[in-house]
Order: structure tokens, then C-alpha cells, then sequence
């Protein structure tokens, strides 16, 4: 069974699909992983990318450098990487990229229900999963801005937000969206299959 480092016990929407896909997630001894996913959730401090805040939210210093430090181990190692939502951001920080602060239209609805929108995408692996062009979840309130070193876009919303980024050598790879708990109209779970496979 391959196992996929989560820097950080939780995340049941995460741990679920990832079961269920035939893999397991664990929050200790990275070293025994073959994979790192690197979670949805608030806001990286934006004195990471040199900025002061501005509309940054839920921010929680001691979790950016416990995901900080778990991305350099597995990207400097080589292995393959997954980020989502914060996950994508975070990577793009890491790699010296910047972030938006806050922008508007793309966060939840009330109750919890994720707002829809169209994307399109040039990348052969979501093009063979999902078409051009095809709809996503939206839960954010940032974005990623200047792209860190190795990364370019390869997925876009209708306004232009850059909704998913691939490294040009590295295994790596991250989505703004949300598949673990995207299943219609768009099966995101096909997505984190796909990724499973390549580890």
C-alpha cells in the first residue's frame, strides 16, 4: 500500500479519499512515505514572500513551518508532491513565487457548499481526465500571484486565476481546487487516482 505523508493529523475529507483509492495516509515518519500531499486551509504568512498583510486570514505560523520543512524534505528527495488549495499556494511560496491577498468571487458559499466555475486547462494529464475545458470547486480567498521557480500555470479560471501548476523537472504538481470533495459535476477523486498511480 502506498503510503502519502500528511504533515499534520485530521484533514478526514483528505485521509478518506486517499483510503479509498487504495492508499494510506500517515502524519509521522516522512522518511517511510512515498509521497507528500500538502492540504487545504488558512492563509501562509505573507512575510514568506516578502509582503506585509494585507487581507490575510486563519493564518497559523507553527503549521507553515511544520508544511515548510515537509516540502523541502520530499522535494529536495525527489518525490512526488500533490498540493491543494493552500497546498498549491504554499508550494508556489516556497519556490519563491508570491501570493494575492485576497481577491473576490472565489470563496464558499454560506453553509459550507463550494461555489462552482468553468476552467481550462493545456495539460495533457487533466485534458485526458477532464476535457479543455470543465468546471471546478471554489474555496479561496487567495491565489497564486509571480510564479516560484519551476512552476507555470497550466489551469485557469474564466477570470484568469491560475488554478493549477506543474514544476518543469519535478515530480510536483498542484491544484487551487478542492478534488478530495469534488465529485459532481467534475470527479476530482479521478484526479487523486491519477496522482496515486505516478507515486
Amino acid at each position: 500500500m502506498k503510503r502519502v505523508f500528511l504533515p499534520q493529523p485530521g484533514f478526514e475529507n483528505y485521509v478518506a479519499a486517499l483510503r479509498a483509492l487504495g492508499a494510506e495516509p500517515q502524519s509521522e515518519r516522512p522518511e517511510d512515505c512515498a509521497a507528500l500531499l500538502l492540504p487545504g486551509g488558512g492563509d501562509i504568512h505573507p512575510r514568506r514572500y516578502g509582503q506585509p498583510l494585507r487581507g490575510s486570514v486563519q493564518i497559523d505560523e507553527a503549521r507553515d513551518a511544520v508544511e515548510w520543512a515537509a516540502f523541502f524534505e520530499f522535494f529536495r528527495a525527489g518525490k512526488p508532491i500533490l498540493g491543494i488549495c493552500r497546498g498549491c499556494q504554499l508550494v508556489n511560496v516556497a519556490l519563491g513565487g508570491t501570493l494575492r491577498q485576497d481577491i473576490p468571487n472565489h470563496s464558499a458559499y454560506a453553509k459550507g457548499h463550494d461555489r462552482l466555475h468553468g476552467s481550462r486547462t493545456d495539460d495533457p494529464l487533466l485534458r485526458e481526465l477532464y476535457g479543455a475545458r470543465f468546471p471546478v470547486n471554489s474555496a479561496h480567498h487567495q491565489a497564486v500571484d509571480a510564479l516560484g521557480e519551476g512552476l507555470r500555470p497550466v489551469q485557469w479560471a474564466e477570470d484568469g486565476t491560475v488554478e493549477a501548476l506543474r514544476h518543469v523537472a519535478a515530480p510536483l504538481f498542484a491544484v487551487q481546487w478542492h478534488p478530495e470533495r469534488l465529485r459532481s459535476p467534475t470527479d476530482g477523486w479521478r484526479l487523486l487516482a491519477a496522482w496515486l498511480e505516478r507515486v
